[in-house]
């Protein structure tokens, strides 16, 4: 069992539906289930996949990724994708690190509010070195 927070167990179903409603919903499409329920409207979900990719980091002991609209959502490696309720900018494709587990496994017995990771290669990280000339 996973001690950090990902899409498919965040994004779950309101408890007047089946636990199971949304199990055949692609984890990063829970996201939108999610919104609709909660804001009791339709997002229009396009194709395609932007070309930009983003980092996944760990937040507080969950997989996020931030949107370029400064909004964030948890994230999955199961579905390593993500479409912004908030801005509808497109499918993002999301940069996990190749070994998910061992990431996970150096943040669990730290508290939640300890458990942060960022990926050496996001260049949004605020504490990455940076170039001075």
């Amino acid at each position: 069992m996973t001690v950090i927070m990902r899409a498919e167990g965040f994004y779950l179903p309101p408890p007047y539906l089946p636990p199971t409603k949304w199990d055949s919903v692609p984890p990063a499409e829970r996201v939108i289930r999610w919104w609709e329920e909660r804001n009791q409207r339709r997002i229009a979900v396009g194709d395609g996949t932007l070309l930009t990719p983003l980092y996944a980091r760990i937040n507080h002991g969950r997989w996020v990724a931030d949107c370029t609209c400064m909004s964030a959502q948890i994230v999955t490696p199961a579905d390593p994708r993500m479409w912004c309720v908030e801005c509808g900018t497109g499918w993002w494709q999301v940069v996990f690190p190749e070994d998910v587990d061992a990431v996970e496994q150096q943040l669990a017995d730290l508290p939640v509010a300890d458990r942060n990771w960022w990926a050496a290669d996001d260049p949004t990280d605020p504490n990455r070195p940076t170039l001075e000339a």
